[in-house]
């Protein structure tokens, strides 16, 4: 993929309006006139599925009526910004999502009685809405939102919206993949700088320096480094007062992102580059369960299934107390997404096109504290493709 775009943005219009369509479909099939979709920066992905854009320091609520324009409902500080780099043009300011105590002199700002007599004046009468993140909003936003829009009949369709992303696109892959290969110059790259002595953040500063410098527009988590016992955090971030030891592990994890899609990987190595013989049985165990899983990673599958041999594997050979959570998730515009769908508890089931990342850990234990691979796989008719050929490779052989 070049990097060469017709317009400034992170989207694809033809993405964008394709999309827009599938939320209307979804409207009409649940006989609504909008949906509202809440973001904010625990959760852009939602948000980004349609913009391929995210605010600077604001919350806001994306409006997609049954017919018609979508409309960013926002805050005045990033209206410009979403003008320039969002797929959806059109605004509304709000003061409700902007920043406390900021003004901006020449905005005109809305709260929702107004937008609802600006839609009303247009032929678009709101009865009946579609709310996307209404368990998400913080209390004082999900009070205003529920006095304004009393005289509405509202719906959450979180999970019904969610399910439209999981899936991708032929476009989406491709993303996915060029965010595949980034992970993979961004992991090289940290583990030339792997020594005694250095601190973890140089580390993590190596990966994130060459993923930007090849055009990574942001990243799915932040960069996860740590070494000796603070492996023992799940996902600690790189400190600035830790170094590297000698006879340590440290565990990896970075996820650049292309336009905004998610390439992962996870890997646990020993800080002197040469592993023990404890070191080398905990993950070549690690791998065995990873390959385990790998291969049941089929369509008709449920995330369960997945798990499941690699699970029973690692307790067989005495790790049971040490599993901390599932292996398999859906990936994309998150590093982990699609949890409404995708869970150990979910009877939805794997289909082609859907990208799912394989984490398989153990977490407390007694010498090494913890140990972690992660990378990415497409769902595929027969099977699966690697997102990553060189992290298959790595991660299914026996050290």
């Amino acid at each position: 993929m070049g990097r060469r775009r017709s317009h400034i943005g992170y989207y694809n219009l033809k993405e964008t309006k394709e999309r827009i369509s599938k939320v209307q479909e979804l409207l009409k099939e649940r006989n609504l006139q909008a949906a509202l979709i809440y973001y904010n920066a625990a959760n852009i992905a939602n948000e980004w599925y349609i913009t391929g854009w995210f605010p600077q320091f604001e919350d806001g609520i994306l409006l997609i009526p049954v017919t018609g324009e979508a409309m960013i409902l926002g805050g005045a500080e990033s209206e410009e910004f979403a003008h320039i780099d969002s797929a959806v043009k059109e605004t509304r300011n709000f003061s409700l999502f902007m920043q406390p105590g900021l003004e901006f002199f020449h905005s005109k700002m809305y709260d929702f009685h107004a937008l609802l007599r600006e839609l009303s004046e247009k032929g678009i009468q709101l009865k009946r809405i579609g709310v996307v993140g209404l368990n998400s909003m913080p209390s004082g936003l999900y009070k205003v939102f529920m006095e304004e829009f009393k005289e509405c009949k509202v719906e959450n369709i979180t999970t019904g919206f969610e399910k439209l992303r999981l899936v991708k696109s032929e476009w989406e892959r491709a993303c996915i993949k060029q965010a595949g290969r980034l992970a993979e110059e961004a992991y090289f790259e940290m583990l030339g700088v792997i020594k005694s002595g250095v601190y973890e953040y140089e580390v993590a500063a190596a990966g994130e320096s060459v993923a930007r410098t090849r055009g990574a527009s942001g990243f799915g988590f932040s960069t996860i480094i740590a070494s000796g016992e603070r492996i023992n955090a799940i996902v600690p971030t790189a400190s600035n007062v830790k170094r590297l030891k000698d006879k340590e592990m440290i565990i990896m994890g970075i996820a650049p992102q292309w336009n905004g899609y998610t390439g992962t990987v996870g890997d646990t190595v020993p800080v002197n580059g040469t592993y023990t013989d404890e070191q080398r049985s905990l993950m070549n165990h690690l791998r065995e369960a990873f390959r385990l899983c790998r291969d049941a990673l089929k369509p008709g599958r449920t995330v369960a299934q997945v798990d499941q041999p690699g699970m029973d594997y690692l307790r067989r050979k005495g790790y049971g107390e040490h599993l901390v959570c599932q292996f398999t998730h859906s990936t994309g515009l998150m590093e982990c997404e699609g949890v409404y769908y995708l869970n150990p508890n979910s009877d939805t089931v794997l289909e082609p096109g859907m990208a799912v990342n394989l984490d398989v850990s153990l977490f407390g234990l007694p010498t090494y504290y913890g140990a972690r691979l992660e990378a990415g796989y497409f769902v595929t008719e027969k099977g699966v493709e690697p997102i990553s050929e060189k992290f298959d490779e790595l991660f299914t052989a026996e050290i």
